[in-house]
């Protein structure tokens, strides 16, 4: 896994949303999100057998 630094701006700057000022209805549903992201990658990459 990257380095924290090493990641994009945009991940870095929610990472410190999350870690700072996220209430709990933002919490879940930014985890909402992400998970959802990660599946339809997930299921993109597996259609293309990467």
């Amino acid at each position: 896994m990257k380095k924290f630094d090493e990641l994009p701006k945009s991940v870095k700057k929610t990472i410190r949303y999350i870690s700072q000022e996220a209430s709990k209805e933002d919490l879940t549903k930014i985890q909402q999100l992400v998970n959802h992201a990660i599946e339809q990658r997930k299921k993109k990459s597996l259609s293309r057998g990467i």
